[in-house]
């Protein structure tokens, strides 16, 4: 399934490891033809890190959408009721979002839009970064895997001797995943 013309919610989580990571993955969605609307959890929207300034990621996202960021509950919540998205990408998407996810809270920005588009029928991805994948997010994850209309980016370990329980997302299946997910289909292989 082509992505040209498709509104595409993409948000992100504070997994700031992985923000150089995304925002290469996003560059690569938007050549797709697809009209993108950032998303940032309010951590990620606000924290200077080790990996860069928040300042500098918003401004590389708004400049590679063309559009304003949303980063609160009150602007994600009108997802749901206007129905604008054909799909919601959440990348990268960590454990504590994964948590929230499977149990239906909605007390940020990243998880209000998921929770209001789901209302709509209509396909969430999921990109896995957590370093407690294979531990106690395992149990979200598939949670999450049983759920209508919930996909996955194909994923693995990052680091099997070091972090032997985390898990990543493979950021350059992002498109293909995408695509699949707008047919209602999970990307196989998921683990690998």
């Amino acid at each position: 399934m082509d992505l040209k013309d498709k509104k595409i919610g993409f948000a992100m989580c504070g997994s700031f490891c992985t923000f150089k990571k995304t925002l290469a993955a996003l560059e690569e969605l938007k050549k797709t033809g697809a009209e993108i609307f950032p998303i940032m959890s309010e951590t990620a929207a606000s924290t200077d890190t080790r990996f860069g300034k928040a300042e500098e990621f918003r401004k590389k996202i708004k400049e590679t959408t063309g559009n304003e960021i949303i980063e609160t509950i009150k602007a994600a919540e009108p997802i749901g009721p206007k129905a604008y998205l054909d799909m919601l990408i959440v990348l990268p998407c960590t454990g504590n979002t994964l948590a929230k996810a499977a149990s239906g809270i909605a007390d940020s920005s990243v998880t209000m839009a998921i929770k209001a588009h789901l209302r709509n029928n209509r396909p969430v991805l999921l990109g896995v970064s957590t370093n407690d994948g294979l531990g106690v997010a395992a149990e979200n994850i598939g949670r999450l895997l049983t759920r209508k209309n919930m996909y996955f980016i194909p994923f693995s370990q990052d680091d099997y001797i070091k972090k032997p329980n985390s898990l990543v997302a493979h950021f350059d299946k992002l498109v293909p995943a995408a695509e699949a997910a707008v047919e209602s289909r999970q990307l196989q292989p998921l683990i690998g």
